[in-house]
């Protein structure tokens, strides 16, 4: 995956829920059923996304979705809010900026 560096989140409960594979940037991945796809990633990596605009590191602002800042895309190019939808097996997500 193209923004895999240290994790900016690190599990330290519950880690016995059942595994939900994923795609992040065309790359397999995995969570644990229940997690929201921003904890799925962030668990990943230590950046969400790239800003569109200035293709600058985010991962998220509010973390309750009031703020706009964790929108991706998937790889079908619908647009979710990562900090308030569930990841699903099989869900194909980009980190990059959001397309215009």
């Amino acid at each position: 995956m193209s923004n895999l560096s240290a994790p900016l989140l690190h599990r330290v409960a519950e880690q016995q829920r059942a595994v939900v594979h994923f795609t992040l940037d065309g790359q397999p991945a995995s969570a644990l059923a229940g997690d929201t796809v921003l904890t799925a990633v962030l668990t990943l990596s230590a950046q969400l996304r790239r800003n569109e605009f200035s293709a600058a590191p985010r991962a998220g602002f509010c973390l309750m979705g009031a703020c706009q800042d964790c929108w991706m895309q998937t790889a079908a190019g619908e647009r979710l809010r990562a900090c308030s939808t569930f990841i699903a097996p099989g869900m194909a997500l980009r980190s990059g900026g959001l397309a215009a």
